[in-house]
């Protein structure tokens, strides 16, 4: 047996329990993971909201950890009992002592980088690595406004933005939030609880705004977002921290310029397991060049996990939450 959290119906952080799960054998094409660290993302906390939909209920949480392969399915061959692994895309059940998950959603760990690194970096980092490098590929000297920079996502999407020598304008809601931006390497900042931010742009950017946006917060920053994006430019709604974009008038598009609006989701890039390793390469390497640093804000043991929601939601965090089994 081994200590998972399961839920059995949507709500709030009080839905989530820890239970007593078997320790399940892998099929042909799967592996059984030991995590060791287990990363918190925001899309867990649409899943057990329900304003994303689990397969069916009861149902596991989390898709991010890192750990040791405990056991291979027999049509297995590139991973062995006792490799160190990490994951990002796989099925709900992440967060959990035990794991078992399709084999092609595993990427190889180096040495280099830690089980709690790659549990605080595997899925904010391929997120980074998608939408600057393949959403829309920035390059250098463009200036880009990125919402929630001193979040988990945010921060490293600051540091990637200054190792390709972009101009990231990182928006958050208090001076400290936007010190730590700045300090992670975020070209300007804006705390838009004081600051009127499309006024900000415009000042930065001479009039010009941005070729790009990048939102994460959803509801609340719709409207300010399209009007940052500069004429025929994009606006990448990537997450629903303050709600979901709900009654999009495309004619505003026209209105505000021709832009293009694109949601995207990490599994629709990291759809094979060549492409996922390639992607995780990447990141990897600007990781051992010490260009993007893993800041972990708090660690939670497992059995709290509704604590470490709660303040994901409440937006008491700064970097990444990482829960150890």
């Amino acid at each position: 047996m081994a200590k998972g959290i399961r839920f059995s119906r949507h709500g709030g952080s009080e839905v989530l329990e820890l239970v007593d799960q078997p320790a399940a054998e892998p099929g042909p094409h799967e592996v059984r993971v030991r995590n060791r660290a287990i990363g918190l993302n925001f899309i867990d906390t649409y899943y057990r909201s329900g304003l994303y939909a689990p397969p069916s209920l009861p149902s596991g949480l989390g898709t991010e950890a890192a750990g040791e392969v405990e056991a291979v399915g027999s049509a297995v061959s590139h991973l062995r009992v006792r490799d160190r692994v990490a994951y990002a895309t796989g099925p709900l059940g992440a967060c959990a002592e035990l794991h078992v998950l399709p084999a092609q959603h595993l990427v190889r760990l180096p040495e280099s980088i830690s089980f709690e690194q790659a549990a605080a970096l595997m899925l904010k980092g391929l997120t980074v690595q998608y939408l600057l490098r393949q959403t829309y590929r920035v390059e250098a000297g463009q200036t880009i406004l990125w919402h929630a920079a001193a979040g988990g996502v945010g921060l490293i999407a600051c540091q990637w933005a200054r190792a390709l020598g972009v101009k990231l304008i990182g928006s958050a809601s208090s001076p400290e939030k936007a010190a730590l931006a700045r300090a992670n390497g975020a070209w300007a900042t804006i705390d838009y609880s004081r600051e009127d931010v499309v006024q900000r742009v415009l000042d930065l950017t001479d009039g010009a705004k941005c070729p790009v946006v990048y939102d994460s917060v959803g509801k609340d920053t719709w409207e300010r977002s399209l009007d940052c994006v500069a004429p025929r430019g994009l606006l990448v709604s990537f997450g629903n921290a303050s709600g979901a974009v709900t009654g999009v008038n495309l004619g505003v598009l026209a209105q505000k310029g021709s832009l293009y609006v694109t949601r995207p989701t990490l599994g629709h890039y990291a759809n094979s397991a060549e492409n996922l390793q390639a992607m995780a390469d990447e990141l990897f390497a600007l990781v051992a060049s010490g260009a993007i640093k893993v800041e972990i804000g708090r660690r939670y043991p497992l059995a709290e996990v509704a604590q470490a929601h709660d303040a994901l939601s409440g937006r008491q965090t700064t970097g990444s939450t990482i829960l150890l089994p």
